[in-house]
């Protein structure tokens, strides 16, 4: 059961594309996953114009998101011919596509919309696509997120079983998102609040694109009242499984502040640090491993260690997968899982009803011909080292 799998995410920052490709191979219960190389490549500057338009709170067209469907199915199959001329052949692609709403009501997900029509990435690259990968999960009562469960309860269990105690992977993109596993396995996820999608809206805001190195927010001072206020959003309260997005913490949401820009970034990063060190603290957490886009703000890093005390922070590198590109492994991994016929969700940290196989498979250049199907229990999940360049 050893295949090569090209992942493939953009996620709710729209900074561009990630793109990962991992060998992966099924023994004794224990999946090992070999990073082989991983590239981000930028959205078009006027695609993600044009994305980011149409985010909420925007009102979106049919005509819109048919052509941002079209435009952005057309640039994930762009990263993926150019990770497979920079990598070698692969034998799936599996894209998770780029989040345009989570529709989300009385703490209930009922819909999920993906955008990055796979028939592009199958034209472009004559291989098989696993994509929509979330829909099925939501349509079992769960709330398809965080999917990164799937990869942290198998990556981390033995840690938390050698230590004996929990072990949590926290994920900051424009939301953040934590899997908490315990020793034995037993495992629950959820959405925390933003991660960095109130400090892009702030900072563009103030003519940047982001707060590159939370370089405004150092220069800023943290408006108690504004912070008090902020952390009394109901969200935070709420009890596991939830999932939230932009539809919720979006430009809007930052109406009638009245606070300097370096200010605002300042109180936003103390608001995400705080909300995300309350919950992995609440969940007895003997290490934080951390990835994602927000892990590269050291303002930020810095207060979410004061906050965890002394919880260890580490990154996910450490622990030998490259922080960058978590997510674009994630997809890997939940399209192999797929591709062998495997169920690929955590019903315990998403809330659905049970295991399912998730997404829908978009032929390649030949004929259909899945593997054989197995009743493979799988457990762990090994990060082994990448081959040598030549």
């Amino acid at each position: 059961m050893a295949s090569r799998v090209l992942g493939l995410i953009s996620g709710t920052s729209v900074d561009g594309i990630d793109v990962a490709v991992a060998d992966l191979r099924l023994d004794d219960g224990q999946v090992t996953l070999v990073p082989i190389g991983h590239r981000e490549l930028g959205y078009p500057p006027a695609l993600r114009e044009a994305l980011l338009a149409a985010l909420p709170p925007a009102t979106s067209s049919a005509e819109q998101l048919a052509k941002l469907d079209t435009r952005v199915g057309q640039a994930f199959a762009e990263a993926a011919a150019r990770a497979i001329e920079d990598f070698g052949p692969a034998d799936l692609v599996a894209s998770l596509g780029q989040t345009a709403f989570h529709w989300v009501e009385g703490g209930r997900a009922l819909g999920t919309l993906q955008l990055g029509q796979p028939a592009w990435i199958a034209e472009r690259t004559g291989l098989p696509v696993v994509a929509d990968l979330r829909a099925r999960d939501v349509a079992a009562g769960g709330h398809g997120a965080p999917l990164a469960s799937t990869l942290d309860r198998l990556w981390l269990r033995e840690h938390a079983e050698s230590t004996g105690r929990p072990a949590v992977a926290l994920n900051i993109g424009g939301i953040a998102n934590i899997t908490v596993v315990r020793p034995g396995g037993d495992t629950i996820a959820y959405d925390t609040g933003p991660g960095n999608a109130l400090l892009d809206l702030a900072a563009r805001r103030a003519g940047q694109r982001c707060d590159l190195g939370g370089a405004l927010a150092a220069l800023g001072t943290i408006d108690e009242d504004v912070l008090a206020t902020l952390l009394d959003d109901p969200y935070y309260a709420a009890n596991p499984p939830k999932s939230t997005g932009k539809e919720r913490f979006h430009a809007h949401y930052l109406d009638g502040i009245d606070l300097s820009p370096a200010d605002l970034l300042a109180t936003l990063t103390e608001l995400t640090a705080r909300t995300i060190a309350a919950a992995c603290l609440e969940h007895g957490a003997g290490i934080v491993v951390a990835s994602g886009g927000g892990v590269e703000n050291p303002v930020l890093t810095r207060a979410l260690a004061a906050w965890l005390g002394e919880v260890r922070l580490a990154t996910s590198d450490e622990l030998g997968l490259p922080r960058a590109a978590k997510e674009a492994y994630l997809a890997a991994l939940l399209g192999w899982l797929t591709w062998h016929g495997i169920p690929a969700n955590v019903p315990a940290a998403t809330g659905a009803r049970g295991a399912r196989l998730l997404g829908s498979i978009t032929p390649g250049a030949g004929p259909l011909t899945l593997p054989r199907s197995r009743s493979a229990t799988v457990t762990h999940l090994r990060v082994a080292a990448s081959p040598p360049e030549e």
